[in-house]
């Protein structure tokens, strides 16, 4: 079977659909049956070519990006603009049975082309902000953009989310559209468990892009409040993104900077290391869509305190791994840290459950979800049933 993956970002460039793909790619490249060919952004202004592993290629078409955490309306535009002849030629010279979108827009968009141009079904996986709702800073697109999703989800052969509150978000807007889900996964070993000692300042570490949407500022107001009644908390904070200088700027003004480092981005390959030397994490998000960050937080032994949105409730088991709570209750926040700022018995406990409870969660499970997607929709339409379960042992 032959397969397009789709998706604008792909690692080193962008964010969490990007690290998702890479991983079930990696896995997906040593099936037999499979020849997979992704189409994705380059990160300079000339395309370029790779192979990836087995039986996988990476095409990457020019898009002159400008940010590689974060993709502009014009990048995303750039990319369905440029892919979809792109995709149109590779097809024509080897046609494919499927095409597999890592998000509704734009990826989504070209899959809809594709099929409409040539006849391809196609799966489309939701990333999270190409749900009309769950962005706040895409406010003014949304009503742009829902009649073309809503198009793109309704000829769609499977609509894939992540967990039950993209489900949800998914059928509120088109109640008729069936939702097939495939949670994310984590590389238990690649993660070794935190060691949680019993001195020292607390250490929180939340790895997210710094945007409005995941909340890192509410976590520093709770770390202003712990720090003004003497407790002894550090703070990490991993990612990069476009309010970076709001929030060092409002740690200088309650007085916490030197409480707070500003990591930046972060390799894959060292993102381990920032786990383990932390003692508890915290994603402060207005919205997720089962959080890898979380995942890997969980993998890693921490305590996991999230608020509550898509994935939440599948991942964190209330007081046992960690604490779900609402968007914007620092009062909540600042509880839960300062119980485990005084506790870390509690706190070792509570990591040892989250990484017990990641176990549930793995990509090769991912992987054998979306092969057997793939056998019941590959070969333009028909089941392919060599492909079903290919990771039954996995």
């Amino acid at each position: 079977m032959r397969i397009l993956m789709l998706n604008n970002e792909f690692p080193p460039l962008g964010g969490g659909t990007g690290t998702v793909n890479r991983a079930i790619l990696t896995r997906l490249a040593q099936q037999p049956d499979l020849e997979i060919d992704l189409v994705t952004s380059a990160l300079g202004r000339r395309a370029e070519q790779e192979s990836f592993a087995g039986q996988a290629r990476i095409f990457k078409v020019p898009v002159n990006n400008r940010n590689i955490h974060h993709s502009s309306n014009r990048e995303l535009l750039t990319y369905a603009a440029r892919s979809l002849p792109f995709a149109l030629r590779l097809h024509r010279a080897a046609p494919y049975d499927l095409v597999f979108a890592w998000s509704a827009v734009p990826a989504g968009g070209v899959a809809l082309a594709l099929r409409r141009l040539a006849g391809l079904p196609y799966l489309v996986r939701v990333c999270g902000p190409d749900i009309p709702g769950f962005e706040q800073r895409y406010g003014a697109l949304y009503p742009v953009l829902t009649p073309v999703i809503k198009a793109i989800w309704r000829d769609a052969a499977r609509v894939i989310a992540k967990c039950q509150g993209e489900a949800a978000m998914i059928r509120a807007i088109s109640p008729a559209v069936q939702v097939h889900l495939v949670p994310n996964g984590v590389d238990l070993a690649a993660f070794p468990a935190a060691p949680i000692a019993d001195g020292g300042p607390l250490r929180i570490i939340c790895v997210a892009r710094l945007i409005e949407r995941k909340g890192q500022a509410h976590l520093i107001e709770a770390l202003h409040r712990l720090v003004a009644e003497g407790h002894a908390i550090e703070l990490e904070l991993v990612g990069e993104g476009d309010v970076r200088h709001a929030y060092e700027e409002l740690a200088r003004r309650l007085g916490v900077a030197e409480r707070i480092t500003f990591a930046g981005y972060v390799p894959r390959e060292r993102i381990a290391a920032r786990y383990a030397a932390a003692h508890v994490f915290v994603l402060p998000s207005y919205n997720e869509g089962m959080s890898v960050a979380t995942l890997e937080a969980m993998a890693a032994g921490l305590p996991t305190l999230v608020t509550r949105t898509g994935g939440a409730e599948e991942l964190v088991v209330e007081g046992e791994t960690g604490h779900i709570f609402e968007w914007s209750d620092v009062d909540t926040l600042s509880a839960h840290l300062r119980r485990l700022a005084l506790d870390r018995a509690l706190a070792r406990r509570m990591g040892a459950a989250a990484r017990e409870r990641a176990r549930a969660f793995s990509w090769d499970r991912a992987a054998a979800q979306y092969m057997e997607l793939f056998a019941e929709w590959g070969a333009r339409g028909s089941p392919h049933p060599s492909l079903t379960g290919r990771f039954g042992r996995a």
